[in-house]
């Protein structure tokens, strides 16, 4: 047999259909295709986007349909960047074909997705979550009886060393600078002054005094490794009976989790009332929050309304409680609290541990949006919905396929087909 040598690649000018390279299919890409045909997921799309397109003129833009897919795929792979996307797809017949290019499409870039993303509102985004969510509830995937809230922190796509004042513009390095020259340090150099702001008493990053010019939504704020950034708190409202996200509102990361609770809850009442669930006062939700949401003031707004709380409670500094008169108050505190050591309670707790803890993980570590590459707040709302909306399609797909990512559907597989031979 004699050796074939390699002459280098040449493009053929004439390539017939079934020379053209094909996908041999991805088992959860393709069932997951098939369950959003049969719900006319772009059907529904393009008749919520179509006010934001020109009626007869202009050029062909990328389909809203094939859009949002492309950022379900960068949960799905855990992707962060929308550059990274786009590469993604263009790499993988797999796909292109979930995207529904034809062999001769090319594969969208990031800047039609910026571009898309900009086009679209804000409004358009959530009605494609709350699409999501009717469908996993028509499946019976959202109970609405008991809700656990919990926050976390992204990181912002702009850097502390940019930051400046508010006052005067004055840069952060500049301010340090000018800050050494008054101590003695007539030319101080990088690391003198790194080892001057370390050292430097009452240093403080305070957001009155202090702004980001590339992201001023942004906020500094301390992450969960304990490290500094500039910031966003999403915080999510769960299903606990479930595991379904209801909403996922993106807030200041400087503001507190009793400050961002009643926004939260808005957002989670609307979303339950558009599935025809919501929380009334005959037939109130479990609300379910660690000791950071708990407040006398948010606990006596909460008490006799559409939500039944069940609120950690931190131990009082003294060991009691002195209310100066505020009845309403003292009711609604020996109520939470009354409900919270019952058993029903502590399994609540427990719930709320597992599940709320564990959507944070999959949408910002394994999801990819632990460090946001978008600008302002809105924006990277806009993602994360998508985002979220790909976790809870995730959990639809867990219950009528057994996988709920690319990865696990893999490994059902082959679990499955070991179990047949």
């Amino acid at each position: 047999m004699a050796m074939k040598r390699d002459a280098g690649v040449q493009n053929d000018l004439i390539a017939t259909w079934a020379d053209m390279p094909r996908s041999p299919g991805h088992a959860f890409y393709d069932r997951l295709n098939k369950l959003l045909s049969d719900a006319s997921f772009d059907a529904f799309v393009e008749e919520v986007c179509k006010p934001f397109y020109a009626a007869t003129m202009g050029a062909p833009s990328l389909p809203p349909g094939r859009y949002f897919r492309m950022h379900m795929v960068g949960y799905f792979e855990g992707i962060d960047s929308e550059r990274g996307i786009a590469w993604g797809c263009a790499d993988s017949f797999s796909l292109r074909d979930f995207l529904r290019l034809s062999s001769s499409e090319k594969t969208p870039d990031h800047s039609w997705l910026s571009k898309t993303r900009a086009r679209l509102s804000h409004e358009a985004h959530e009605k494609i979550f709350d699409w999501v969510l009717k469908l996993i509830a028509e499946r019976g995937l959202v109970k609405g009886e008991r809700i656990g809230v919990d926050g976390s922190t992204m990181e912002a796509n702009a850097a502390l060393r940019t930051i400046l004042r508010r006052d005067n513009g004055e840069t952060y390095r500049a301010m340090l600078t000018r800050m050494a020259k008054e101590s003695g340090i007539e030319t101080p150099s990088a690391e003198e002054l790194a080892r001057f702001d370390r050292k430097r008493k009452g240093k403080k990053l305070s957001n009155d005094d202090l702004t980001s010019p590339t992201d001023p939504d942004a906020r500094i704020a301390r992450m969960k490794d304990g490290t500094t950034h500039l910031a966003y708190k999403p915080e999510h409202a769960v299903d606990l009976d479930t595991g379904a996200i209801v909403a996922a509102p993106i807030h200041a990361a400087d503001e507190g989790d009793v400050a961002t609770l009643p926004a939260t809850l808005k957002a989670a009442a609307e979303n339950l009332a558009d599935i025809n669930l919501a929380p009334t006062r005959e037939n109130p939700c479990e609300l379910i929050a660690d000791k950071g949401y708990h407040s006398r003031d948010g606990l006596k707004g909460l008490a006799d309304g559409v939500w039944k709380t069940r609120i950690s409670e931190p131990k009082p500094a003294k060991g009691y409680l002195r209310w100066h008169g505020d009845e309403a108050a003292r009711d609604a505190v020996y109520a939470n609290r009354a409900r919270l050591k019952s058993g029903v309670g502590r399994k609540a707790m427990r719930r709320r541990g597992e599940l709320v803890e564990r959507s944070i993980a999959h949408v910002l570590d394994r999801g990819g949006m632990r460090r946001a590459w978008l600008r302002g707040r809105e924006n990277v709302h806009k993602r994360y919905m998508i985002h979220v909306a790909g976790f809870n399609l995730g959990l639809l797909m867990r219950a009528l396929f057994g996988a709920g990512a690319p990865s696990k559907a893999v490994q059902f597989l082959i679990q499955s087909r070991h179990s047949e031979d």
